[in-house]
Parts: C-alpha cells; sequence; structure tokens
C-alpha cells in the first residue's frame, strides 16, 4: 500500500445557463429605463406600469361612427312612402333638395351642425384636432366644387386642350369619404390612446406621453403628493375602468376655469369716465353705467379636477391597484412616517442600551 496521500481535484460546479425568458427580461427592463428616463438605483414597482384603457376613448371611435353613417345616410336617400309622417316627407324633400351633384349642401349644413354640437357639448371628442377633423370633412365637398369652378374658367381661357385641376376629384362620393375618414380616424384614435403611459417606480410617479412630434414627461415625488382621488364614471363602471388622479400642494391636478360674461371690470366702458367739467347728474349717470357693466362684466374663477391624461392615471383598468400603490409609497416617503421611524429607532436604541 503507498504511503502518499491522495489528493483530490476541487470539482467546478456547474452554472446553469439564463433561460430565455431572463434573456428577454433584460432588453425589456432597458427599454423602459430609457423610456422612462429612470435615474440610477430606480425601478418600477410590480404591476407598476399602466396605460389607458382600450375603451377609454369610446367617444372618438362612436363619432366617427357617426359620421360615416351621415355620409352612408347621403350615399342613399330615404325614399319614403306616400303614407308616410309630414316630417319624414319633408326631410326627405330637403334632403333632395339640397343634395346636388356639384355642392351637397344638405350634408354640408348638416355635418356643420354635429360640429358645432361636438365643440359646444364640451365632451371628451371636443378636442381642438378633432374640431379641425370635423370642420375638413364637412368643407371637403365645397373645396372639391370649387376646384372643378375654378378649373372650367382657366380652361375657357386656356389655348390647349390640356385641363386644369388641382384636385383630381370631379365629385364628392359619399362612401369612399366616409370610409377613409373612419378608418385614418380610428388610426389616429388608437395611436392617440396607445401614446400615454403611466408609471410608478420605486422614487416618482412618471407620466409620459409621446404622439407624434408631441413629448411631455412629468415626475412627481411621493412627499409632494398631498391627495390620491379616484373618480368612476357610469360608463366607467360597467367597462371596468377609472381615472386616478394625483394632487399636490403645488397645485398639480387641479385647474382654475373662469366663469363669467367678460374678462372683468378692470377697465372703463367707452364715453363713462367722468371729467371735470361734467355737471353732477352728468357724473352719477356714468357712475351708474359703470357699475352696471361691472356687476354684467363680472367674472367669477373656480378650481377644478383637472383629467388631462398627461397628468392623471387616465381611465385604467387597475385602478384599485394603482391607488393603494400610491397611499403606501407616500406613506412610506411623507415626513411623518420618517420622523416616526427615526422616533421607533431612538425609543429601540435607548432600550437596548437600558
Amino acid at each position: 500500500m503507498s504511503d502518499e496521500a491522495t489528493v483530490e481535484e476541487p470539482v467546478e460546479e456547474a452554472t446553469e445557463a439564463p433561460s430565455e425568458e431572463v434573456k428577454a427580461e433584460a432588453p425589456a427592463e432597458d427599454k423602459n429605463r430609457a423610456k422612462y428616463r429612470l435615474i440610477s438605483g430606480e425601478d418600477i414597482l410590480e404591476n407598476g406600469e399602466a396605460r389607458p384603457s382600450t375603451l377609454a376613448f369610446l367617444g372618438m371611435y362612436v363619432l366617427g361612427l357617426v359620421v360615416f353613417g351621415v355620409h352612408l345616410f347621403f350615399n342613399n336617400p330615404p325614399t319614403p312612402a306616400d303614407d308616410a309622417p309630414f316630417l319624414t316627407q319633408l326631410a326627405a324633400n330637403l334632403i333632395e333638395w339640397t343634395n346636388w351633384d356639384s355642392l351637397p349642401l344638405g350634408f354640408v349644413l348638416l355635418m356643420c351642425f354635429i360640429t358645432w354640437a361636438n365643440r359646444m357639448l364640451n365632451i371628451s371628442t371636443s378636442g381642438k384636432w378633432v374640431t379641425v377633423a370635423l370642420l375638413f370633412i364637412t368643407f371637403l365637398p365645397i373645396i372639391i366644387s370649387l376646384d372643378n369652378l375654378i378649373s372650367n374658367i382657366v380652361n375657357l381661357f386656356s389655348s390647349n386642350d390640356t385641363t386644369y385641376n388641382f384636385i383630381p376629384i370631379d365629385n364628392y362620393n359619399f362612401f369612399i369619404s366616409g370610409l377613409l375618414f373612419l378608418i385614418v380616424f380610428w388610426g389616429f384614435t388608437y395611436k392617440y390612446q396607445r401614446s400615454f403611459s403611466y408609471a410608478v417606480t420605486t422614487n416618482a410617479i412618471i407620466f409620459q406621453h409621446a404622439f407624434l412630434l408631441s413629448r411631455s414627461h412629468r415626475r412627481i415625488l411621493f412627499d409632494r403628493i398631498s391627495e390620491v382621488m379616484v373618480e368612476r364614471t357610469p360608463m366607467g363602471t360597467m367597462l371596468g375602468y377609472a381615472t386616478v388622479t394625483i394632487m399636490t400642494d403645488s397645485g398639480v391636478g387641479l385647474v382654475e376655469e373662469s366663469v363669467g360674461v367678460a374678462a372683468g371690470a378692470s377697465g372703463n366702458v367707452p364715453g363713462t369716465t367722468p371729467k371735470t367739467e361734467d355737471g353732477a347728474a352728468t357724473k352719477a349717470s356714468k357712475n351708474f353705467f359703470r357699475s352696471m357693466f361691472a356687476i354684467i362684466s363680472y367674472q367669477r374663477t373656480t378650481r377644478r379636477v383637472d383629467h388631462d391624461p398627461r397628468h392623471c392615471f387616465y381611465k385604467i383598468r387597475k385602478w384599485d391597484d394603482i391607488k393603494m400603490m400610491l397611499n403606501e409609497m407616500h406613506r412610506k416617503h411623507s415626513q411623518s412616517n420618517m420622523l416616526e421611524d427615526i422616533k421607533s429607532a431612538l425609543t429601540t436604541g435607548e432600550e437596548a442600551e437600558a
């Protein structure tokens, strides 16, 4: 038997190769860090990312269908029976009298009313760009008619047989125009609702918006939160979404709205400024009219909650989880909680020394 001791060589432990899920999570995490501009050591909390619900902009899709329905209505105008009610026959006759091939005046008038009503109702579809889109589709038949008129005048004085048409369309096609408007309007609506994204991180709340060439990014620290509000409309209750609004001491989450006939009574009514040469009766009369003008033009400024999708969790589905998460992070980062932690640590240290 040999007296030499046997020396065992160290065995290397087999390291498990990273799974495909881990490899996929790393690029996604880096993408989110760049998207939300996270600082060093900041991470998104679990289930802390949210977007507006697909049905959050349901009014926009309905408005597109309404405009498409108007196009279909004028594409195939109804023909009432002889025994139809008087109002039905009158509406059909008005459509027939105003629905000219060269200029569909009835369509223009109806679209003008829809555009005006949508703007004056001040609902979710009353924005500036939606109004511009409605005005474009409203006056497009007039633009085509003017182009044809100008082309005919130019062709009369033209020496050759070349026709000059700025818009290569002779007549306004209701079905094709309505379908194109519906597809483009719905496409931009879907792109717009996907342009908002929200995140709750270990340090702050982030509201991110990127649509076409516009960009906005807002960070709100947890210790700046003064109130967390949840609003559920009847439609949101049925469809399962709600809006979570963050309000801070600096006024984030609120907007000022002026209500009044005029901008105020800071100026004088023309011709009512008292002069030194005016008599007592004239001065009294002018003062009376100035007081009346001040009362009529009085303006009241109120503050209301702002539901701008860029500054709140707009119509999200997991609103309950987000609300609880915000309350927990606010309590953790608030100054009162920090003081309680310091007090608890000092008390524990004194008890240990004793």
